[in-house]
């Protein structure tokens, strides 16, 4: 099967990008108590289980979410982001994967946070990646997701201090959140927030649990 453009573009950036990345990012999450209150709940509410982070990039949700004592493995498309992560996190479980393909049979997790992934996927195939999230996940389990709020595409041609060519999709909650209603979820909690510092747009967090019948 021939690989979608946005799978190759979006693996190729961050290859490029991965250890720039991993520099800036490191501690993102300082001061940010909004998210660090998201992330504890989701913890709390898959305490025991198996836990997928789907496009963990160099691993720092991943570390985070190990400290709250979550049963964690993060995957990603770019080998060269799993390589930093294994490296800053020897610790820790990570794997190439792709979330729309998951090495992980069916209803056997506990949760799955996408931060910040899906915004890589054209909102038109976005049904086919809840779907898929879904399939995964255990009756009851729960999904986090992370995203940047609006409507549009943007073009990146240079981030991270380097030349790249792939899309982020701004995304309008109501029709992320309709989307999962639609893959047999139920919405939960929803946040918005106002940009911070340097953000560009307001921020959107979504959690949600697989339906039980």
């Amino acid at each position: 099967m021939t690989e979608q453009q946005h799978v190759s573009m979006t693996r190729a950036a961050y290859d490029t990008v991965a250890e720039s990345y991993a520099d800036l990012v490191r501690h993102e999450l300082d001061g940010r108590h909004l998210e660090l209150g998201l992330l504890a709940t989701f913890a709390d509410r898959v305490a025991g289980g198996e836990v997928l982070e789907v496009g963990c990039g160099s691993g720092r949700i991943t570390e985070h979410l190990h400290g709250l004592g979550v049963d964690v493995t993060g995957i990603d498309l770019s080998p060269n982001m799993i390589e930093v992560a294994r490296r800053e996190h020897p610790h820790l479980r990570f794997g190439v994967g792709s979330m729309d393909a998951l090495d992980a049979g069916d209803s056997s997790v506990a949760g799955i946070v996408a931060w910040y992934s899906i915004i890589h996927t054209p909102p038109a195939q976005l049904p086919q990646v809840f779907a898929e999230l879904h399939r995964a996940l255990a009756p009851n389990g729960s999904l986090l997701l992370a995203f940047q709020s609006g409507n549009e595409c943007v073009r990146l041609e240079h981030v991270y201090g380097h030349s790249v060519s792939y899309d982020a999709y701004r995304l309008d909650p109501d029709v992320v959140a309709g989307m999962l209603v639609e893959a047999d979820f139920e919405v939960d909690v929803r946040v918005h927030r106002a940009p911070m510092g340097f953000e560009p747009t307001p921020q959107a967090y979504l959690m949600a649990r697989k339906r039980t019948s």
